[in-house]
Formats: C-alpha cells, sequence, structure tokens
C-alpha cells in the first residue's frame, strides 16, 4: 500500500515532535507516557515497559494515545483490545468484505477513516499520530518512504505487524515465526504496552481453544487433504508459504499446505509448481480488483490445472482477505475451513 508523500510543513511536523512527549530512542521508536489509570496497577505501577517488536527493543513510559494503522487485520487487532479509544484513524480500502455484523462495528464507527488509499505520512502527520501500527507490504515500504526509521525521525513511533517482519540475508523475505503465534505476540506485546495485559491475555487464551478444538477433530496425517492458497496472478500465482496466515489456518483446520516449504509470508510460484504438488483443494483470498468468481472461473478453465484434484472435483473454497491475513479472525477460519475439509477425500 504504496503512495508518494507531500513535503513537510513546520507545523505538521512540530504536532508530530510534541503531541505525545515522544523520546526517540536510537532504532527510531518512540517512548510516551500513560495517565489514563487504564492498567490496575496504575500508571506508575505499570510504565515503564520494555517490549520486542521484530527484533527491535522499545521502552515505553506511557501507551501511545494517538495510534494511526493500515489495513484490516491490523486495524481490528487494536479493536479486539479495546483500544478504539487509543486511536486517531485508520486507512483501509474498501475491498476488504462487509464490516457490519463485525464484533468491532461500534468501533469502526467511533474511529476516523483517514483514506480508502494506501497510508501515507502525510496522513500520519495530518492524524497527529505518535504510534503507527502497520506491516511491512502492509503500509510500510522502502519505495514509499513510509517506514518506522522514517518516522522515528519525525518523532512518530511504530509497531511492525510481526507477520511480516522481514528476514533473510537479503532482508527481503517475512515472517519469522508460525502465523498464529504471530497473532498471539502481537496481542500480548500490545497489551504491555497499552496496560491491557489481561484482555490480551483472555484473548489469547480464547483464540488458542478455539484453533485447538477444531485441530482435535483433524483427520490424522496421511489423510489430510493437500490445500494451495490461491491469492492472484495469471501468468504466477501470488500464495502463501509458511509464514502467512494462511498456512497455519490450513494446517489447524486439518489440511496440509502444499507451499510449506516456503520460508516467506505471501510470495509467487510457478503453476508448474502447482500442477506438480496437485493439491486436493484450493483456496482463494477473497479481496482485490478481481472477484472471487473472476479467480474461479480462471482456475477452472486454465488448461494446465485440469486434472488438479481440486480444480477436477470443483474443490474450490473461497475465504475472505480479512480471515487470511493476521488478524483476530483468524481461529474462527480455522474452524470455517475445518468443516469444509472434514468432507474432502484425498487422492483423488
Amino acid at each position: 500500500m504504496r503512495r508518494p508523500t507531500a513535503p513537510l510543513t513546520v507545523l505538521a511536523l512540530a504536532l508530530a515532535l510534541t503531541g505525545c512527549g515522544a523520546k526517540i530512542s536510537g532504532d527510531g521508536s518512540n517512548d510516551a507516557h500513560d495517565t489514563s489509570g487504564r492498567h490496575p496497577a496504575g500508571a506508575a505501577g505499570h510504565y515503564p515497559v520494555t517490549v520486542e517488536n521484530c527484533g527491535t527493543r522499545t521502552t515505553y513510559d506511557k501507551a501511545p494515545r494517538r495510534v494511526v494503522t493500515n489495513d484490516v487485520g491490523i486495524t481490528e487487532i487494536m479493536f479486539a483490545l479495546g483500544l478504539e479509544d487509543r486511536m486517531a484513524g485508520y486507512a483501509m480500502p474498501d475491498d476488504k468484505g462487509d464490516l457490519d455484523g463485525l464484533p468491532w462495528k461500534a468501533a469502526y464507527d467511533k474511529v476516523p477513516r483517514l483514506s480508502k488509499k494506501p497510508l501515507t505520512k502525510e496522513m500520519v502527520l495530518d492524524a497527529r499520530a505518535d504510534l503507527v501500527f502497520a506491516g511491512w507490504n502492509y503500509g510500510f515500504g522502502e519505495d514509499t518512504g513510509l517506514t518506522p526509521a522514517a518516522l522515528g525521525k519525525l518523532g512518530i513511533g511504530s509497531y511492525v505487524l510481526t507477520e511480516s517482519c522481514h528476514h533473510g540475508t537479503d532482508g527481503t523475505a517475512r515472517g519469522v515465526m508460525p502465523p498464529l503465534k504471530a497473532l498471539y505476540t502481537d496481542l500480548t506485546t500490545l497489551g504491555k504496552v497499552f496496560g491491557v495485559e489481561d484482555r490480551a491475555a483472555a484473548l489469547v487464551k480464547k483464540y488458542k481453544k478455539q484453533v485447538a478444538d477444531a485441530a482435535d477433530r483433524a483427520p490424522a496425517s496421511g489423510e489430510r487433504p493437500t490445500v494451495f492458497l490461491y491469492d492472484d496472478g495469471r501468468d504466477k500465482p501470488l500464495t502463501s508459504g509458511k509464514y502467512a496466515g494462511p498456512h497455519d489456518i490450513i494446517t489447524k483446520a486439518g489440511g496440509e499446505n502444499i507451499m510449506k516449504d516456503l520460508k516467506d509470508s505471501w510470495t509467487t510460484v510457478g503453476w508448474e509448481t502447482v500442477v506438480a504438488r496437485s493439491p486436493d483443494v484450493i483456496v482463494i483470498n477473497n479481496y482485490g480488483d478481481t472477484s472471487a468468481a473472476q479467480k474461479k472461473a480462471f482456475l477452472e478453465s486454465y488448461a494446465p490445472l485440469a486434472d488438479v484434484p481440486a480444480v477436477k472435483h470443483h474443490r474450490i473454497y473461497v475465504m475472505d482477505y480479512a480471515e487470511l491475513v493476521e488478524s483476530p479472525r483468524n481461529p474462527a477460519a480455522v474452524s470455517d475451513l475445518a468443516r469444509y475439509l472434514r468432507g474432502v477425500r484425498t487422492g483423488g
């Protein structure tokens, strides 16, 4: 989610530097002071707290008060923790599904939507943010200049979605831990940052039980249907490696991710690899300008896939984008996919 930035005004820069009393550490992150009394022990008893996020340690003297988020999963992590009153706004395109009926509908109505376009530095400054919660390729990008380091120079802190942590020698691969562990890690860490540890712990406990209940009913190893996650792409499909949300969702639901050997999150592969690994099921990621129906029509008409069991037996299952990226919707997505996979016969 990328856009060029506008020149900074003196006023905007001053607001960014002084709006939350931030102290900038050497890594560009910010410290803050919470006087809300949100933590049961009171601000003095809770802060300072030091947390680690994507390998960077940051000390907070208080909870951030004007957080800006990018995209649906990241925004809903804040909502799930009950932190909408700590938010200055969020950026999110229209293609992220129906928000009506969600447990966070009231929070969506309360928090300003800054834009239906990708987050920019200008939006962050206009919102007088003291913290930006985004991820690499989920708002942060070296090519756009919207990075934790750049924001740190403006006195604005950053929290990086753990699913998107960079790793590898060239620093382009993403993901450092299993996807559901990344969700639990972010909930727990943000619980410390904002003084809501009990709420975070309760959510993690609830989600782990939800996932465990689904996994307990999964088929035995060797009887699990193989699954390919199809995001989009005609010449080369974009899919999920072992560090993106779909890997854990598929695995805990009783399937085998055919791309589990890819040590990356969202990445492209060749169609020949998909054909060779012959998935029993294809899961479509429903988002973007290309509809799920159009993606399905392509898969069913693409000649090289004709004999792949998933296509041959019409086992194409659609899931929403917000279920498949790191978000509080992941545990329910495991349960939903598990119900579908239990009816799939393997090897045919």
